[in-house]
């Protein structure tokens, strides 16, 4: 009895050094105060982001949601209101699968709000479908969206410098490929529609996020706005909510066990937008609270650069801003 009563201890001690270790990561422990500054986090009504604004609001910071969905985002606001204690915390609708939705949220935005000290491109989507424009919904809402977004509020950001740019990419970028004929003809990352196409395409768009927050940190340096990306970590609603539901019922318990929640998830996105120090790292790839390699995809200046350049012709930047 002795020796199965040390057996199972010995399994508990062992489950919790690995989720406390492993599992659950670094936290973020910038001490960091944005009392009079202004965060703007996408696609905050959940998740990843929700709990990123949360930790944002609980530093006073003026925490702005930039969502799609009016009543889950208010919802999300009066929570974080009431949870961090900060009234600051407000919903702008943003649709990051219209570019003429970005442009009116940006346009309204520097009409309202005099600042713009972080901007968090956090929001990310998985799946079929097209964006308003034509475009795949992966490499339209996760990179051409935040693309435009943050060029349109590049002049607020070196306004308030020092000022930030966070984009949540993903380590699944090491997968991603961008092939610049097939964006010219489908308009998309992928030359169809299917579960492995859709996954591959997710891959490709945060290949993308590395790419874009490479070239923007050449084009910024000396400007006082820096930028980083990141790999918040295996996130239990995240790889979840894409499943089936018998998938899901399989996959709770262990999820539950081993895979991050949305408040350790966020740890790597907060780091990257307040610690201190991390200046000199503008335009590198984060994960766990800590700098790391990215694939060679993802070093490649010349590929962010052609990047850069198509993704103007996409958004009409050069044309229109």
């Amino acid at each position: 009895m002795l020796t199965l009563l040390s057996v199972i201890a010995a399994v508990v001690f062992l489950y919790v050094v690995v989720y406390y270790v492993v599992f659950r990561g670094a936290r973020c422990s910038s001490s960091a105060k944005l009392k009079g500054k202004t965060v703007i986090v996408t696609g905050s009504n959940t998740g990843i982001g929700k709990a990123t604004a949360l930790g944002l609001a609980k530093k006073g910071a003026r925490v702005i949601l930039a969502c799609r969905n009016k009543k889950k985002a208010e919802a999300a606001a009066f929570d974080i209101r009431k949870e961090s204690g900060n009234s600051q915390v407000v919903f702008m609708l943003l649709d990051l699968a219209s570019l003429k939705s970005v442009r009116m949220f940006a346009e309204n935005f520097l009409k309202s709000e005099p600042r713009l000290d972080i901007l968090i491109n956090n929001a990310g989507v998985m799946g079929p479908g097209r964006t308003a424009e034509g475009f795949g919904v992966a490499f339209g809402v996760n990179h051409l969206g935040h693309f435009l977004l943050t060029n349109l509020l590049l002049e607020r950001l070196q306004q308030c410098r020092p000022s930030r740019v966070v984009t949540v990419a993903a380590l699944l970028h090491l997968f991603g490929n961008v092939d610049f004929p097939l964006l010219d003809s489908k308009k998309d990352l992928v030359s169809a529609q299917s579960t492995w196409s859709n996954f591959q395409a997710y891959c490709s768009s945060k290949l993308c996020n590395v790419l874009f927050t490479r070239e923007l940190a050449n084009r910024l340096e000396g400007t006082g706005v820096t930028c980083y990306s990141l790999h918040p970590g295996v996130i239990y609603t995240e790889l979840c909510r894409s499943l089936s539901l018998w998938l899901q019922l399989i996959m709770m318990p262990f999820a539950k066990l081993f895979l991050l929640d949305p408040d350790a998830g966020s740890q790597t996105t907060l780091y990257c937008a307040l610690q201190e120090g991390l200046e000199p790292l503008s335009g590198r790839y984060f994960s766990n609270c800590a700098l790391q390699q990215v694939g060679p995809k993802g070093r490649d200046d010349a590929l962010a650069k052609k990047l850069w350049e198509v993704s103007e012709r996409f958004t009409d930047l050069t044309v229109r801003d």
